[in-house]
């Protein structure tokens, strides 16, 4: 299924946002300010993100998105990279039975090819046993970048349209790697930076952006909620007028 594009038409607004994407940010300094080594803070996000997994169902989220690796962060230490891909094989083993019973269904996107066989294997059963759950769609971005996205897409379209010169947004749309989920309403970002880093660079045209210097393992429901009620103050007029939106309010 591919969901309307913001810059196409004008999305349904409501209170809760429909698809809310995290950068989690902050796990290594978050260990360091403990005098802990990096990985504990690693573990700690872990747990972190089962809590917000949670909390994002009581609230109505129907579509979760969370950059857990890059396609930049292959630049970081040989051991800790080792470390991340571990943690991932472990979390997929523990949490993909509690995601299923609890309806909820996982997309890993990226180019996973870069992966080893194990963990290849684990994402591909994963995404399988959970495919026809409907509670609230989970995606990890692993080994994602929003150019490489945007770049796949467009060869996949070229291909699909030999001789063609001329495309339109809607017939890039299918070849993107979420094209199965709207476009996020509110994006989220952790531990002080102020950057979107290579992701979601297309589906982010509209986005709401909020930006906290807690650092992810320290991100709870109550930090959520307070970025939601930010959410829930911004006009999102979609290229309108303030004066158009009162009109439709009216009308309505």
């Amino acid at each position: 299924m591919t969901h309307q594009s913001s810059t196409q038409a004008v999305p349904i607004v409501s209170g809760v946002p429909r698809h809310i994407a995290i950068i989690m940010d902050g796990n290594g300094r978050w260990a360091t300010r403990r005098f802990l080594p990096r990985v504990a803070g690693h573990h700690k996000g872990v747990e972190a993100v089962r809590n917000i997994v949670e909390a994002c169902v009581t609230r109505g989220v129907e579509y979760l998105t969370l950059f857990a690796f890059s396609s930049e962060n292959w630049r970081r230490p040989a051991e800790e990279v080792s470390l991340l891909m571990r943690l991932f094989v472990t979390a997929l083993e523990r949490e993909v039975a509690k995601m299923h019973a609890n309806d909820i269904r996982l997309k890993v996107v990226g180019d996973l090819s870069r992966f080893d066989a194990r963990l290849q294997e684990l994402i591909a059963n994963a995404e399988r046993r959970t495919a026809n759950n409907t509670r609230l769609t989970v995606t990890v971005c692993a080994n994602y970048g929003g150019r490489w996205d945007i770049m796949q897409a467009v060869g996949k379209m070229v291909a699909a349209h030999p001789g063609e010169t001329a495309f339109s947004e809607e017939q890039l749309a299918p070849y993107l790697a979420m094209a199965y989920a709207p476009e996020p309403d509110l994006f989220i970002r952790t531990g002080g930076e102020e950057r979107i880093s290579n992701f979601l660079l297309w589906q982010l045209a509209y986005t709401e952006l909020h930006f906290t210097d807690t650092f992810w393992p320290d991100f709870d429901a109550t930090a959520l909620d307070r970025a939601i009620a930010s959410y829930q103050q911004r006009e999102r007029r979609f290229g309108r007028t303030s004066e158009q939106l009162v009109e439709q309010k009216k009308a309505s």
